[in-house]
């Protein structure tokens, strides 16, 4: 992290020095101000975008979700009304999950039935989190 911010100090005195230099030359007699302005927020920019890449590294996402059967098979619960489950975990209402699932909702609403009975829950959103905890979601 030092190594980093006495870099940075050590661009930013060379930059400084630079436009001393370059206010005496006739570069900056030809051109205007602004050309000069933008072409040190470029390279400001270019700094920033590698100082931040240094500093905080992308880390790969390689977890993959492993579904909790063991927990499944001992509450009983079929794949139909996981896939339930799942549909309202991303927030589905009865009519949409019984459109995506080609049922009608009816059934929807007896799968969801038995789930809070499997699931000891009272609520939708009790049922999504037990199921979270046992991990038979995600």
């Amino acid at each position: 992290m030092l190594r980093v911010v006495v870099v940075y100090g050590v661009v930013l005195a060379a930059g400084a020095l630079g436009l001393q230099w370059l206010q005496y030359r006739y570069l900056v007699r030809a051109y205007p101000i602004e050309i000069y302005v933008a072409l040190v927020a470029l390279a400001f920019l270019g700094l920033g975008v590698w100082v931040g890449t240094k500093l905080f590294p992308r880390t790969p996402v390689t977890t993959r979700f492993e579904p909790n059967i063991a927990a499944r098979a001992t509450l009983g619960i079929s794949d139909r009304e996981i896939e339930v489950l799942e549909l309202l975990a991303a927030g589905r209402s009865n009519k949409e999950i019984a459109k995506q699932l080609d049922v009608s909702p009816n059934t929807v609403k007896t799968h969801v039935a038995r789930l809070y009975d499997k699931l000891e829950a009272k609520r939708r959103t009790e049922a999504i989190l037990k199921a979270r905890e046992l991990g038979m979601i995600r």
